[in-house]
Order: structure tokens, then C-alpha cells, then sequence
């Protein structure tokens, strides 16, 4: 079980974080405040292992309050303002969000924090995931025809409708009829990101990040934007460099 602190400036958003946490099976609430110093004094106390915290707060901001009181929980940060992401990642949140929360984002998020302290992987599993398949096999639009795709091949994948184009290295385009969320769950999340609605690329092409658009070795401008886009930021979080 996690016990989870919530401290916001809005009764409104409070509630609606203590509804999705008492209908989360794993998640248990301690707390919930809009006072900043009695966050800090039950997170001093200990026995929190979550805290949504909200960015924009009368007396100190949700950024200076992690500034000052440090510790062993894990942050996820609510807010309506998107600009604040990166300097929430900067400082190892699990994740941010952005109001006004669905249940299934503040799902997303939360399962993160679950995989990171709730569950302990087996041994099974962990030799398991070690002889993880470096290919996928795919039905392609010729009847009968399935092709192996090794995964070092992939640029990015296309989805449109109820099928997707796989793109290679080596300038095919592959078909197969497959909704684009039921493939993103067979490759894997430490070599590919979703990063559209409409688009998975490979982690390793992506050259640079222009505003709303993905730069690819071998493949066209990709848009990304919202959850998508902070979620790629949050991978590269740890490589990421500020200039001052």
C-alpha cells in the first residue's frame, strides 16, 4: 500500500485527488492539506511515500516547497500551467500533471510510483525480461504473409485508423493491421515512446526536440505535444543539461 499526502491551494482539486486515490486499490490517503507547513510537518513525521503536490500555492510554490523540504517520497506534481514541467522533472518528479486530471492520467502516473516501490519484481520475471525478444512478428496485408521485424530496424511507426506503418532504416514501409496502442504494448518502453497520438518513434533516432516537433535521423518532423510530450521529457530527464 502507499500512502499518499495531497497538499493544494484549491478544495475543488483536493476532492477530486480523494476520489481518485480511495478508488485506486494500492493507494492509501494519510493526508490532505492546502497549508504548506502542515505538509511539511507530516512529511518530517514520515510514513508518506506519495505526494501530489500542487505547483501554484499562495504562500510557497510547489517547486520552492520541494527546494526546502526534501525526503525519501516520490512527487507527483498537479498544476493547470504546462511550462513548469521541465523544472518539475529537473528535480525527479515521478511525473506531472496537468489539470484538470482524468482518472486514467492520474492512473498512468500512479502506476509508475507502484512499479517503483510497491512491487518487487521476482527473479523469474527479471531473467525473464533478460531474454527479452529483439524482434516482433507481424501480419502484413499479403494473406498469409508475416514478417519479422527486428527492433534495431524501426524508425518510427505510423498509426492511421485500424492499422499501422511500421517505417525502417532501411526505407520500407511495412503494414499491418494492428491499432497503434495494441502494438506500443509489444515494443518496448526503454527502446521506443510514444510520442503522438498517431506516432511511436524509436528513442535512439530522436535528434532534437523543436517546440511541438520531434527531429529523427532518416524520418520526417513528428508532432508530440501535451501528456506525450511530457512524458518524452520525463524519459530524458536525467540526460537533460540546463545552460544558466
Amino acid at each position: 500500500m502507499i500512502n499518499c499526502l495531497i497538499l493544494d491551494d484549491e478544495h475543488a482539486a483536493i476532492n477530486i485527488l480523494k476520489r481518485y486515490v480511495n478508488d485506486t486499490p494500492y493507494l492509501k490517503l494519510v493526508g490532505a492539506t492546502t497549508n504548506v507547513f502542515e505538509a511539511a510537518d507530516m512529511l518530517e513525521w514520515g510514513g508518506i511515500d506519495l505526494l501530489f503536490l500542487d505547483i501554484q500555492m499562495p504562500r510557497l510554490t510547489g517547486l520552492q516547497f520541494l527546494d526546502l523540504y526534501s525526503g525519501n517520497y516520490r512527487v507527483i506534481m498537479t498544476t493547470a500551467y504546462s511550462e513548469y514541467a521541465l523544472e518539475g522533472f529537473e528535480r525527479n518528479v515521478v511525473d506531472y500533471l496537468l489539470k484538470p486530471i482524468p482518472y486514467q492520467r492520474f492512473l498512468k502516473a500512479t502506476e509508475k510510483v507502484f512499479n517503483q516501490i510497491a512491487r518487487p519484481v521476482p527473479a523469474s520475471v527479471a531473467a525473464e525480461k533478460d531474454e527479452e525478444p529483439d524482434f516482433i512478428l507481424v501480419k502484413t496485408e499479403h494473406k498469409g504473409k508475416y514478417r519479422k521485424i527486428d527492433l534495431a530496424e524501426i524508425v518510427y511507426v505510423e498509426g492511421l485508423k485500424n492499422y499501422v506503418s511500421i517505417y525502417t532504416d532501411k526505407k520500407e514501409r511495412i503494414v499491418t493491421y494492428i491499432g497503434i496502442s495494441d502494438l506500443e504494448e509489444r515494443l518496448p518502453d526503454r527502446l521506443f515512446t510514444r510520442v503522438h497520438r498517431s506516432y511511436i518513434v524509436a528513442t535512439r533516432m530522436i535528434t532534437a526536440i523543436d517546440g511541438n516537433e520531434i527531429l529523427m535521423k532518416g524520418a520526417p518532423r513528428i508532432p508530440t505535444s501535451g501528456k506525450y510530450k511530457e512524458d518524452l521529457l520525463l524519459k530524458f530527464s536525467k540526460q537533460l543539461i540546463q545552460t544558466k
